[in-house]
């Protein structure tokens, strides 16, 4: 299968890595990773020991391949957008955090598939990317029931020798991810804890109470979540990636932007919507902004 990754950060440079040891994969990035990659191929160590050599851009416009996936921060889903409307693929599947896939289905003419990934990634330097953590990678219709498409990736994912599972109820599998996040995301990169301290101490209620809230907006939005399969679902994640550090965390700690308005947005703007309160969430929200906005990285909202 011809694989376009667009955003190939950490992990989008590990799942095509993996992937480009079966099918034609193109990665698409920023240098200086592209252009170590283009020169020596892409390293994979870790938890998972590969090298391969996939084609390796920073334009992703005018590109033609069976299947786009996005990686990229879920800031820059309109971006990534626009560029894959000026190329021709069967289908795209974001692998990103946050509910993005509107935004994919509102820009381009291709099937939208939701997807979530658990595998951890890191770029150790430019050209190699380690493995922290082996997960899987779950695709299905966006709004769900089976699809061909979910099921023809789903094959191209097993036969690369990534664990994937093709799901007819990603709606409540979007907002499970998006409580995970809610829970894990915002307390360890405040507190500057790996994940599985989020919950072995003071901040174990937060991130709680955040995927409980997350589970009340899904359903008041019509997804059946309950609470209790929202918080196992945080305390599953956040056991099986103990060690790691979230992306959250990593942002706050090179003083990137976050994911803040993708994950806490979502959450607090469908409370809203709805009626339905999510104070935790938009107490996350509002000291991850303050943060940005203390380091110059958004204006006043």
């Amino acid at each position: 299968m011809e694989i376009l990754v667009y955003g190939a950060g950490a992990l989008g440079s590990l799942v095509g890595g993996l992937l480009a040891r079966t099918h034609d994969v193109t990665l698409v990035g920023r240098d200086p990773h592209m252009r170590r990659i283009r020169e020596d191929g892409l390293r994979i160590d870790g938890a998972v020991d590969a090298r391969v050599r996939p084609r390796a851009l920073t334009d992703g416009t005018h590109r033609s391949a069976d299947l786009a996936l996005v990686t990229t921060k879920a800031y820059d889903t309109d971006a990534a957008a626009r560029a894959l409307a000026t190329g021709e693929y069967d289908a795209v599947c974001s692998l990103q955090n946050g509910l993005t896939e509107e935004r994919l289905v509102a820009a381009l003419d291709a099937t939208v598939l939701a997807g979530t990934a658990s595998y951890g990634a890191c770029i150790a330097e430019p050209g190699r990317v380690t493995c922290t953590g082996v997960g899987e990678v779950v695709v299905g219709s966006l709004s769900g029931g089976p699809d061909p498409f979910a099921d023809r990736i789903g094959a191209a994912f097993d036969a690369a020798g990534i664990d994937a599972t093709v799901a007819t109820d990603m709606p409540r599998r979007r907002y499970e991810k998006l409580a995970v996040n809610a829970g894990i995301n915002g307390p360890s990169a405040l507190s500057r804890l790996q994940n599985g301290a989020t919950l072995d101490g003071p901040a174990a209620e937060v991130s709680r109470a955040a995927a409980r809230e997350t589970a009340r907006v899904a359903r008041a939005d019509g997804v059946d979540l309950a609470d209790e399969a929202a918080v196992a679902a945080l305390d599953r994640v956040a056991t099986d990636t103990a060690a790691n550090r979230s992306s959250m965390h990593q942002d706050v700690v090179a003083g990137r932007r976050t994911e803040v308005d993708a994950i806490y947005g979502a959450v607090t703007e469908r409370a809203a919507r709805h009626e339905v309160a999510a104070p935790t969430c938009r107490t996350l929200s509002a000291l991850l902004r303050a943060w940005e906005r203390g380091r110059g990285l958004r204006g006043e909202k």
